[in-house]
């Protein structure tokens, strides 16, 4: 007698699967020496109504598992066939697997439209650099780890020749009032207030509860990786008259930060809790997304909201402790941020727009795109190009991991370019140097339809974290 193999399941139906395995173990230590047609019909009858086979002494195990896995089946949510088309920026400088994941991302079948910046390089999810509007749906990968990053800038009525002849004095100042890195705040007395604190949100869960003493001990800190906060000079070609600013150099404070470990923790929790919910195939479960519609949805833009408003209000205290250490009036202050999930119109319906590493640019809109420590940055305003979601790149984008950085720039080489730039640097590692990122002006180029440059921001004192943290 011929004994039941795996051909004879598939041809009944069994899927290629774990199933099949343990189906033809418990053939083969229960069903030896039984009839070939009488064994296939009884798996067969198992297959096809597993249910009543839940109290069978031998199969009853066999039979829970396929429940389950008929359930997951069922619950799975599978991509669309082809990807919506998206625009893309700077296509000749960004690498493969950004545009991977972007067409990944534009399968999903909430998927609206979707853009790719020219800083664009691959992420978690959704490339850094991505643009993606949703329908009625969240993507906690989509906004990112350090929710509500951004870019806050300072200028002063202070000459570029008054900060050359006290730079040791704004240098002193810098280290004073910055903290950098994972780990690192400010306890007992040292500890700023804010309004943030007392949001109710904070209340909303146990778990969001959770989180304010560290939020209140890292409030006014700086993240690690490429995180800063430096003094530079701003160039206005010309008056500015929006931001009543005469053409000249001015000194300015920018930086570059998000919302700590409270972001981390809360980007952590609700990507668990969506892959939970939202059963994408592998290589979209990092997109996992809530549904607006849900609690769990509503409650992810609560805390993604609060978190963003927590990022600006770390770089509220740091501008206000060097706007009161230095003096000088303050004459603009320009603040943008990305990693970020809004409520926008898109073509009459409204969407979620989500900017993982990218800057909002409606028209008007003003934002900081930096180079990197010793390149330029650049204060925009952006004209609302509809095919980019009206967005702009966040930066110059990496063009070497961290890992391919340090194994190839010496320290030697850093230093020289340094040095040629003008730039004083505490802090940062070779993970950072400017060569690890594309060309500024190449990006700024490929985005002219985008935005307008309205000032050039040269740094020159930089602050980075030396512990080795990197959080983006």
């Amino acid at each position: 007698m011929n004994s039941i193999n795996g051909k004879d399941l598939l041809a009944i139906g069994y899927p290629q699967s774990k199933m099949l395995g343990l189906a033809l173990a418990i053939i083969e230590k229960h069903y030896q020496g039984a009839e070939h047609e009488t064994v296939l019909a009884l798996m067969k009858d198992l297959l096809e109504k597993p249910e009543t086979f839940l109290d069978h002494e031998i199969l009853e195990e066999l039979a829970t598992k396929m429940i389950e896995e008929a359930r997951e089946t069922d619950e799975a949510i599978f991509l669309n066939d082809t990807a919506k088309e998206f625009a893309i920026y700077g296509s000749a400088h960004i690498a493969e697997g950004a545009l991977k994941q972007m067409g990944t991302a534009m399968r999903l079948p909430v998927t609206v439209a979707g853009a790719l910046m020219p800083d664009a390089h691959q992420g978690y999810g959704l490339p850094i650099g991505g643009v993606l509007a949703t329908k009625n749906a969240v993507i906690p990968y989509g906004v990112g780890v350090d929710i509500g990053c951004r870019m806050a800038l300072s200028i002063f009525d202070i000459t570029e020749e008054a900060f050359i002849n006290n730079q040791d004095t704004y240098k002193r100042e810098l280290i004073a009032h910055t903290r950098f890195g994972a780990g690192h705040g400010f306890h007992g007395k040292h500890r700023s207030e804010h309004s943030v604190l007392d949001r109710n949100e904070f209340n909303m869960t146990q778990f969001i509860k959770s989180l304010k003493d560290k939020a209140w001990s890292q409030l006014g800190t700086s993240g690690g990786g490429n995180h800063f906060v430096e003094w530079g000079i701003i160039e206005f070609a010309e008056d500015d008259k929006p931001l009543n600013i005469p053409k000249g150099k001015y000194l300015a404070l920018l930086t570059h930060s998000g919302s700590r470990g409270m972001g981390a923790t809360i980007a952590g929790y609700y990507t668990r809790l969506a892959k939970e919910l939202c059963k994408l195939p592998k290589e979209a479960s990092n997109l996992a997304y809530l549904d607006m519609n849900t609690e769990a949805g509503q409650e992810y833009w609560l805390a993604m909201n609060l978190a963003g408003d927590y990022a600006s209000a770390c770089h509220e205290v740091i501008h206000d402790k060097m706007a009161k250490a230095i003096g000088g009036n303050l004459l603009a202050k320009v603040e943008n941020h990305h990693n970020f999930a809004w409520k926008e119109m898109w073509n009459g319906e409204e969407v979620i727009v989500h900017r993982k590493g990218a800057t909002p640019a409606g028209k008007g809109v003003m934002g900081i795109i930096p180079g990197s420590m010793t390149a330029p940055g650049f204060l925009v305003r952006g004209k609302g190009e509809e095919t980019a979601i009206n967005s702009a790149s966040h930066g110059a984008g990496r063009q070497m991991s961290r890992t391919a950085a340090m194994q190839n720039i010496t320290n030697q080489e850093m230093r020289a370019m340094l040095q040629a730039n003008g730039v004083t640097l505490i802090g940062a590692g070779l993970d950072e140097a400017p060569m690890a990122y594309k060309d500024i002006n190449i990006v700024m180029d490929a985005q002219k339809d985008l935005v307008d440059i309205v000032a050039r921001f040269s740094p020159k004192v930089v602050r980075m974290a030396d512990d080795g943290s990197k959080e983006d």
